[in-house]
């Protein structure tokens, strides 16, 4: 039959398979809950934590992935035993790279011992790891239940405090200390904590799971479908989440796995899917759709993560320009909505970042960290930017390479970082009438690929080199009538032009204008076709000279210095 729950349970027990048969459970009425207390639920499964704890300052480095840990004295440990393993913060109070439940594969000589977990993060000599002793709770599974959560629903709209529904408020399933526990199908609706609501776990699955209609997706920590905490080796598979805060939220959690579910209902913001910040490390998303953000969550944690990897997404918001190092993304496709984000935003961190077979329309690239030594590289994804769109953000001193994308709508898309910026075979199509890429970094280089109705434009606020050939095209024209020039700014610029054509209908637009600064130009087998050639005597005087030669140019206007010792247009085959 369907059940009334009044208590709110605590288990210890381990060995547990509670099947509802799809019977629906109430709440209604239900005992209160104490403050912030997400592990309230009407059932809640707990090891313990007993009284053994050893602190050991580390005497060498840990590298990333390794499991072999000095502990100092391994007399305490014994084979097969759980503990778990926090070492000391960084700046922020909560900004740990370790913090999970692991269990004792080995005893090693020199006090030290092996666990079932290799770390994510290097760990630096002299911090110092606390081990505390655990006894789990161990497979103990619960499935298939209709979950009403408890009235009233109705209390402030924007997660103001006090709201008296976290005392009132109800949800399913809690584990704490837990190993090998299982959850599957449990439809919930009207819940205020997490529905499967996780900390200190290692080995589990979620999975077939749903979330309807939560009180509210505000109220920090409430509206989740299922939330991890210091997690390990878990498994979300085919759940759903409407009108929810998140679907999923991994914090502090590693080698985990999320796979076909979608949240849908996520106007308000309440993204289904995101991480803490707190250090996650090697986590994966396939198939699913809905909101997304990374280590999104503030100083305080850390704000870091590494080696995520998101592949067949489709959302109308991805956010990740965190300290996120290692960012996969593989076919994620970012739809702009008029009902959430009608820019269709994606933002992802110049560190290590790789790209393949994405789309967007409000593309940013930022830069947070720089822990990687993997190039960032944007591959076969297309992204239609707005106008203005700042494509490449102030602090991006790494270098970005694209490749064979497709960027439209280009009408004064600023690129301003430092960082070097390849176009490998990219079509960049510019909006009628609109301005060309204003581009600040150190180096651009074009090699193939296509350049229609925009340009590049130098901000000369660095020195700065211009490389473009490759079989590389640049036609039409742009607000400025300029497809390649630069701003009176006090860099030095280096043009390198080579194996590259230049076309234009307008005998007013110049294929290349330099009209000031120091420049270093060299043009050698170019072809340019109508149009203009413009070289200011101003812009070539003290340290800079002109060599252009061996191109070939087809009713071209060309106006230059006369040749002189640092100035030679000799061998130009002109028609």
């Amino acid at each position: 039959t369907d059940l009334l729950f009044v208590k709110r349970h605590t288990y210890t027990r381990s060995d547990l398979e509670l099947d509802f048969g799809g019977r629906t459970v109430r709440t209604d009425g239900i005992e209160r809950n104490t403050h912030d207390n997400p592990f309230g639920a009407v059932m809640f499964f707990q090891g313990e934590v007993t009284g053994t704890v050893v602190k050991h300052k580390l005497t060498a480095a840990m590298p990333d992935l390794a499991d072999v840990f000095e502990v100092g004295d391994s007399s305490p440990f014994k084979v097969g035993q759980w503990w778990t393993a926090v070492v000391d913060n960084l700046a922020g109070r909560d900004e740990r790279e370790l913090q999970k439940m692991v269990q004792i594969t080995e005893i090693l000589g020199g006090g030290r011992v092996r666990v079932n977990y290799q770390i994510g993060w290097d760990l630096d000599a002299g911090r110092t790891v606390t081990w505390t002793r655990v006894e789990p709770v161990e497979r103990v599974h619960v499935r298939n239940m209709v979950f009403v959560g408890a009235p009233p629903y109705d209390g402030p709209q924007n997660g103001e405090l006090p709201d008296d529904r976290e005392y009132t408020g109800s949800h399913p399933v809690a584990y704490e200390y837990a190993a090998w526990c299982d959850v599957a199908g449990i439809d919930a609706s009207r819940t205020w904590w997490p529905v499967v609501m996780r900390r200190w776990c290692t080995y589990f699955r979620t999975e077939s799971c749903s979330l309807k209609n939560p009180p509210t997706v505000f109220y920090g920590g409430a509206g989740y479908l299922t939330q991890q905490i210091y997690c390990l080796y878990g498994h979300v598979a085919d759940c759903h989440t409407s009108n929810a805060r998140h679907l999923n939220d991994l914090t502090a959690s590693a080698y985990c796995k999320v796979e076909n579910c979608h949240g849908d209902g996520d106007d308000a913001g309440g993204n289904p899917f995101t991480t803490h910040g707190q250090y996650e490390h090697d986590l994966v998303f396939t198939g699913n759709s809905g909101l997304m953000d990374i280590a999104n969550s503030g100083a305080q944690w850390g704000i870091s993560a590494k080696r995520i990897t998101v592949r067949r997404h489709v959302c109308s918001w991805f956010v990740a320009n965190t300290k996120i190092t290692d960012l996969t993304l593989e076919d994620v496709r970012v739809v702009p909505r008029s009902t959430f984000d009608p820019g269709g935003t994606l933002t992802v961190n110049a560190d290590g970042v790789q790209m393949r077979g994405c789309s967007a329309r409000t593309f940013a690239i930022a830069q947070r960290s720089s822990r990687s030594a993997r190039p960032n590289v944007i591959e076969d994804c297309s992204f239609d930017l707005p106008k203005g769109q700042v494509l490449v953000q102030t602090p991006v001193s790494n270098p970005v390479h694209f490749v064979r994308c497709v960027l439209t709508g280009v009408d004064g898309v600023v690129l301003r970082g430092s960082g070097t910026v390849r176009f490998t075979d990219t079509v960049v199509k510019g909006a009628q009438g609109g301005a060309p890429m204003l581009v600040g970094a150190a180096e651009v280089v074009v090699s193939g690929g296509r350049f229609t109705d925009t340009g590049v434009k130098l901000s000369a606020v660095r020195d700065q080199r211009i490389a473009v050939g490759g079989g590389a095209l640049i036609e039409g024209t742009n607000s400025d009538r300029a497809l390649l020039s630069r701003a009176d700014g006090p860099g030095a610029v280096r043009w390198e032009l080579g194996d590259y054509a230049s076309a234009t209908g307008d005998p007013g637009t110049a294929h290349v204008a330099v009209a000031s600064g120091v420049n270093r130009y060299s043009a050698v087998g170019a072809r340019f076709s109508g149009g203009a050639l413009t070289f200011a005597d101003a812009a070539f005087g003290g340290e800079s000279y002109l060599l252009h030669t061996g191109c070939a140019e087809e009713g071209v206007k060309r106006a230059a210095p006369a040749d002189g010792p640092r100035i030679s247009t000799t061998g130009v085959f002109a028609v």
